[in-house]
């Protein structure tokens, strides 16, 4: 008896314990609203023209700023990180508002990712410095865009167009920085993981699951 009690303390315990930390405290919650129905796109346009919108699509939000050549290796741990994982599912798609006139540096980025990953799900979409001040501003998060228009955080923005963060403390984490990989494979996966998962079950409740989301 005492013998199967040592195995179990020594053995089993230790897994368990360790299967429960692995899965994330967010994985037992729903993750909070933190500004709610932002607005779309509007009528900007993205590289070959196209419309983009927010409306029914898990979007990963981000600012490229004037800067994009120098931040690239931001794009290249996002790609890394969380895209190549999820870029399959035909709901998602991860966007990003960058100044009119970075259309070239844009491109550069963009044929560096498609070297080695599909990038059908990455949208650049453009407008001038004016508009893309007040559409982060309506975002209603602490913290503010750099000098050059950019931010080195995306956001998660869900398919009501919710901006959705998680619970830290007596504050709200609202977004996730693309200059630290582990933040990216811990806290953003983690909660991205959660808006799946609420999606997923969403759709087997309605007996509609399918390889979307």
């Amino acid at each position: 008896m005492k013998k199967n009690i040592v195995l179990f303390v020594l053995f089993i315990l230790p897994i368990v314990a360790y299967l429960f930390f692995a899965s994330g405290i967010n994985s037992f919650t729903k993750l909070p609203v933190i500004t709610p129905k932002v607005s779309d796109l509007g009528n900007w346009k993205g590289l070959n023209g196209e419309k983009v919108t927010l409306n029914n699509k898990i979007t990963i939000l981000g600012f490229s700023g004037t800067e994009i050549l120098k931040n690239r290796g931001n794009y290249f741990n996002l790609n890394e990180k969380i895209y190549q994982r999820y870029h399959d599912f035909k709901d998602l798609q991860f966007v990003v508002i960058s100044p009119l006139g970075t259309e070239k540096e844009v491109k550069r980025v963009l044929e560096s990712l498609g070297a080695f990953t599909d990038v059908s799900q990455w949208h650049f979409v453009f407008t001038t410095p004016e508009e893309i001040k007040s559409y982060y501003k309506q975002l209603n998060l602490k913290s503010n865009l750099g000098g050059d228009l950019g931010t080195a955080n995306v956001y998660i923005i869900d398919k009501e167009r919710n901006l959705r963060g998680r619970k830290e403390k007596a504050a709200y984490k609202e977004g996730y920085s693309t200059f630290h990989p582990a933040e990216l494979s811990n806290e953003m996966l983690d909660d991205f993981k959660v808006i799946l998962y609420e999606y997923r079950a969403a759709l087997k409740k309605n007996h509609n699951a399918t390889k979307q989301l």
